[in-house]
């Protein structure tokens, strides 16, 4: 029940907000509509009667900024920005179930945009603290959406990564570096994340004489 209290507790605390910054008239009606809206939505898709937290804090990892990556590879300024910004701003905050609540509702609104579902995979992620069927289905529609773009296999093999399995994200990263442009906005980050995952190479020590 506490995803229940959480989303009453969400919207009431939206109508007082708006109530005291003096909204009213239509312009309330229209707030009203899109936060039952926003509800419904989550009501559908996120399963808010799931405890808030599969595990627990000392097991979870803080969620990475993804907002940098994410630019790198759709750019900054996209129809479906906001959606982003606003479950990245919860999920910073540890409020990752309703961070992934929002994009679920996205996803349902804007389901041919590969760059939601990313953001989904992640969301879900994140709140689980691995992947999980859920957020292994997000990516794979990303990639679906997408099949000839990399974000989708980047941002699956980071996943990868943080649950705990180095050694397929580097495959993914190695196979989208062989394949990029060689002045590919994008392919510093990939460089990066290769090189992050490898650590440190070792020079090659001299041979020494007898």
């Amino acid at each position: 029940m506490s995803g229940w209290v959480g989303l009453l507790v969400l919207v009431a605390a939206s109508l007082g907000l708006l109530w005291a910054l003096s909204v009213r008239g239509p312009m309330m009606h229209l707030s009203v509509a899109a936060l039952l809206f926003g509800s419904a939505g989550y009501a559908f898709l996120g399963q808010p009667e799931l405890p808030s937290s599969p595990r627990s804090a000392e097991q979870r990892q803080p969620p990475i900024p993804l907002t940098n990556l994410r630019h790198a590879f759709f750019g900054q300024f996209t129809p479906t920005e906001h959606w982003l910004v606003m479950s990245e701003s919860l999920a910073s905050r540890g409020r990752t179930q309703e961070a992934a609540g929002i994009l679920q509702s996205a996803v349902r609104e804007h389901p041919g945009d590969p760059a939601l579902w990313i953001g989904l995979g992640n969301a879900l992620a994140d709140h689980a603290g691995t992947l999980t069927p859920a957020s292994e289905l997000a990516f794979r529609r990303a990639q679906e959406l997408a099949p000839h773009y990399p974000a989708p296999r980047f941002f699956y093999g980071l996943a990868l990564a943080r649950s705990g399995d180095p050694k397929d994200a580097l495959i993914l990263w190695r196979q989208i570096l062989a394949e990029a442009p060689a002045d590919a906005s994008w392919r510093p980050f990939v460089e990066d994340a290769v090189a992050a995952l490898e650590g440190p190479r070792r020079p090659p020590q001299a041979a020494t004489g007898s």
